[in-house]
């Protein structure tokens, strides 16, 4: 998929969509061993994902890939944040609100109406941006088959 969001740069980081940039290897850990959402997800899992969606991070100076998010998109209705992490070592300085940011702005730009995102625990961090809960959670229904937590 063609990277769409040009970089974006906030004092020592990297907004990017620039693959041969980002450590994949290391948001394949990250995912795998450390978010509760996607424990012991695949490489090759993790590498279809990002083939069919469309993947951002925030890379530090040292080129050190810091965090994460991918936006699955048609390009026109609708977008879902999803995989949105930061290593734990950069917390707390406004990266994920940052990138989330960035990376919302720009699809609400070229059209896209609604975009979602879920999180366990960081409803502020995303209340920043313009993130709030569904108007009518009633109308919204799933299935989930992935592995108990």
């Amino acid at each position: 998929m063609p990277n769409l969001l040009p970089d974006r740069v906030r004092g020592e980081y990297t907004l990017t969509a620039d693959l041969t940039r980002i450590s994949v290897t290391t948001i394949h850990r990250w995912l795998s061993t450390e978010a509760y959402w996607a424990t012991g997800r695949s490489r090759d899992a993790v590498d279809t994902a990002i083939d069919n969606s469309y993947l951002y991070a925030v890379i530090a100076s040292d080129g050190r890939t810091v965090a994460c998010a991918r936006i699955v998109t048609d390009h026109v209705t609708f977008a879902w944040v999803c995989d949105v992490f930061v290593d734990a070592a950069f917390r707390g300085r406004g990266l994920a609100s940052w990138m989330v940011g960035d990376v919302v702005e720009y699809w609400s730009s070229v059209g896209v109406r609604r975009i979602l995102l879920a999180t366990r625990d960081a409803q502020d961090v995303y209340a920043k941006v313009g993130f709030a809960p569904l108007a009518h959670p009633e109308r919204f229904m799933e299935i989930d088959r992935r592995p108990a937590f």
